[in-house]
């Protein structure tokens, strides 16, 4: 993800999480520490042609990286295209040399759940009233890396996506 990709990213994050969408200045915030030596962050978008269909964010310190975002556009759920964020995020993950990666998923978002738990992700506990405002809890989820995390990964092209960071 790069400066100019923030306004699509904004648009899709507001139709997306309407209540509790990040604002430009997160995005602007997170992608400051996303490159150089000591960058921290690591965000991808997944464009069809012109269009931003999705997007993932990674934040990482010392041994333990927590996923910030991940969303993608409605007309392709059920694409495959959440897996193929996910990888390049645990992919991040390994080149940060964390041992772990930590999540919060809405306790009613059951579809996202799924994702994580068939990367290995497992429930470790809940955050009451996490999603503000709606007052909805999160359920946290830990996945503990191992040395090939990143080499089990999948394509990162899918049905004509692609993957840019």
């Amino acid at each position: 993800m790069r400066w100019w990709d923030i306004d699509p990213v904004l648009e899709l994050e507001k139709d997306l999480f309407p209540e509790d969408a990040w604002s430009r200045g997160m995005f602007w915030s997170e992608l400051a520490h996303s490159r150089g030596p000591e960058a921290t962050r690591r965000y991808v978008v997944a464009e069809e042609g012109e269009r931003i269909v999705g997007y993932a964010g990674l934040a990482s310190a010392g041994e333990l990286a927590d996923v910030q975002t991940i969303a993608v556009a409605r007309d392709h759920w059920g694409t495959g295209l959440g897996s193929v964020l996910l990888t390049e995020l645990l992919r991040a993950a390994t080149a940060f040399e964390c041992a772990e990666v930590m999540l919060e998923c809405r306790i009613d978002n059951i579809r996202a759940q799924k994702l994580y738990e068939r990367f290995g992700f497992e429930a470790i506990g809940f955050r009451r009233g996490y999603y503000q405002p709606g007052n909805v809890d999160a359920l946290v989820m830990r996945l503990t890396t191992a040395s090939d995390s990143g080499s089990a990964a999948v394509s990162t092209s899918e049905r004509g996506t692609e993957i840019n960071g």
